[in-house]
């Protein structure tokens, strides 16, 4: 007899040799060929941030997920000379907010120091950069 079962996060779906016998009956769904999210990499075709796009490492959800999005998104369309120097105040709020868990965002160690980029706005315009080069790489 077959069951199924929850814990946490996974479900646990037990079958039995006569279930595997039948032929299922699943219907699979056809890949949605609008989807706004698909494949378009960090920056979707209307301009806006995709915060789906896995270059983004899951940053834009998580308890500092909003902080994130702001931090980003002000550095994105930041029209400064120096580009984001306008988001500082966002960026220290999501500094400050990855501080509270840092299980979920560890620390850099002293000796690794020297290879980061010396403020939040360079972090970002790093990242940023990698992500429209693995964009443009998908096209």
């Amino acid at each position: 007899m077959a069951y199924c079962r929850q814990e946490g996060k996974d479900r646990i779906i037990f079958v039995t040799k006569e279930d595997h016998e039948t032929p299922s009956n699943a219907e699979l769904v056809a890949d949605d060929p609008n989807d706004p999210y698909e494949e378009h990499g960090l920056i979707l075709p209307n301009g806006d941030i995709n915060w789906n796009c896995p270059c983004l490492g899951g940053m834009a959800s998580g308890p500092c997920g909003e902080q994130f999005k702001a931090a980003f998104s002000c550095f994105h369309y930041s029209k400064e000379d120096v580009k984001g120097s306008d988001c500082v105040g966002q960026f220290r709020a999501m500094q400050e907010c990855m501080q509270k868990y840092p299980d979920l965002y560890p620390q850099e160690e002293e000796g690794e120091e020297e290879e980061r980029p010396a403020d939040p706005s360079q972090e970002a315009a790093a990242s940023e950069a990698s992500a429209a080069k693995e964009a443009a790489a998908s096209s």
